[in-house]
């Protein structure tokens, strides 16, 4: 269920708020020391989001993850009062790499963090490591990087996300699944998560020559010419990757198409998560997604961080206002212990050595592919007694390396 308002908000922010200084326990250097600024004023951090297009309210919710963890350090990072140089990512591609030179080239950002999307990612991959300008990602990172030396994400590897529920349906659903996403480099990579490991356990899948149906991305808004081929396709459920304003497409056409309490549909945490659950009402109702948190997820750090947030925002937090908050603290921590006047290069060597992060999410650290080793969750779109909201019903696994 949604954490209940706090009735005493500046002890709440308060906890929040320690929650750095608990994560720095087994790093060196402290966030909360060492007021000294680096030559030449605050120190300049890149945001890029979604600003416009398809994924603004993900941008949005980034946004609002990253701003709640400065409001709550006195907008510093590390002890250095920072400026925070915005840019939008937009659809991703040449948008993303024209917003990221911008920011280095003029701004000269000392770090950047943010981004929804595996295609901006891949857009921006070869300058950042060019430039050696650390980049802490915040959405879907592609299965593309060979060099990931200036390359970190608090959020997930995009193959993660399927392989984490594909053989919990390979062992709950009697008989073959629909499977249907985005043609583009993200898609690619949550639908083949999932694909090859369900497929690589003897599942079977119940779509046209046994490959998945790719919808054409950013154009497809009406999925019905799609969904009118499930029901006569003898799958047993259907699985989905949409994001955005596609989710909010998909889940309410779903419904239209007579599939809603028929064939169980699973997804990507995405396809419910943040502003688009509120848009899609009742038809989200029953949708089950996996995903790497849930407002109710029960953790010490998430009992500070959900009620101070909802009290902050009036809504429960989801994991892209999470991947946000994790971002800034991330950064706090490497700045903190990259000596009195960090530099891009000192910062990314100190983000390499930081141990456990304690997050609202659970406890995580950065493995080898500069990604999270965490748990991830099955979840069940479900009036919690105050509202629609995705609810844990089952840990699922833990992945990464």
């Amino acid at each position: 269920m949604h954490p209940r308002r706090p009735s005493n908000p500046t002890a709440l922010m308060a906890a929040v708020a320690a929650l750095a200084v608990t994560a720095l326990a087994g790093c060196s250097g402290s966030a909360a020391s060492g007021d000294q600024q680096p030559a030449g004023g605050p120190l300049k951090i890149g945001l890029i989001v979604p600003q416009s297009g398809p994924y603004k309210s993900i941008g949005d919710d980034l946004t609002r993850g990253w701003q709640f963890y400065l409001d709550s350090h006195g907008g510093k990072l590390g002890g250095h009062t920072v400026e925070v140089v915005t840019a939008d990512e937009a659809e991703g591609k040449q948008t993303a790499l024209n917003s990221v030179k911008k920011l280095l080239d003029k701004d000269k950002v000392v770090a950047i963090a943010g981004t929804g999307t595996a295609d901006s990612v891949e857009s921006i991959k070869t300058l950042v490591t060019e430039e050696k300008v650390p980049f802490v990602g915040t959405g879907g990172r592609p299965s593309t990087l060979t060099d990931l030396t200036y390359i970190w994400h608090t959020s997930w590897l995009s193959r993660e996300t399927g392989q984490a529920i594909a053989q919990h349906l390979r062992t709950t659903v009697d008989g073959p699944v629909y499977v249907i996403g985005p043609d583009y480099v993200g898609g690619h990579d949550q639908i083949g998560g999932f694909v090859d490991t369900f497929t690589g356990a003897g599942g079977k899948l119940a779509n046209d020559g046994g490959k998945p149906a790719w919808t054409p991305w950013p154009a497809t808004t009406n999925f019905l010419p799609y969904l009118n081929k499930v029901t006569g396709s003898g799958a047993k459920a259907v699985y989905c990757f949409y994001a955005g304003t596609a989710a909010v497409d998909f889940v309410k056409q779903y419904e239209q198409a007579g599939l809603k309490g028929k064939i169980p549909l699973y997804a990507a945490g995405f396809l419910t998560e943040g502003a688009v659950l509120t848009a899609q009402g009742p038809a989200a109702d029953g949708v089950r997604t996996v995903l790497n948190y849930a407002a109710n997820v029960d953790n010490p750090a998430n009992r500070a961080f959900a009620p101070a947030f909802q009290q902050k925002y009036s809504a429960a937090p989801n994991i892209y206002n999470v991947t946000g908050f994790d971002a800034a603290l991330v950064l706090d921590l490497a700045i903190a212990a990259a000596g009195e006047q960090p530099t891009s290069q000192s910062i990314n060597a100190a983000i390499g050595k930081l141990g456990a992060i304690d997050s609202p999410r659970g406890s995580w650290r950065f493995g080898t592919a500069h990604s999270p080793i965490q748990p991830w969750y099955l979840r069940e779109v479900q009036n919690d007694g105050r509202a629609r909201a995705n609810v844990v019903v089952q840990n699922l696994t833990t992945l990464g390396s």
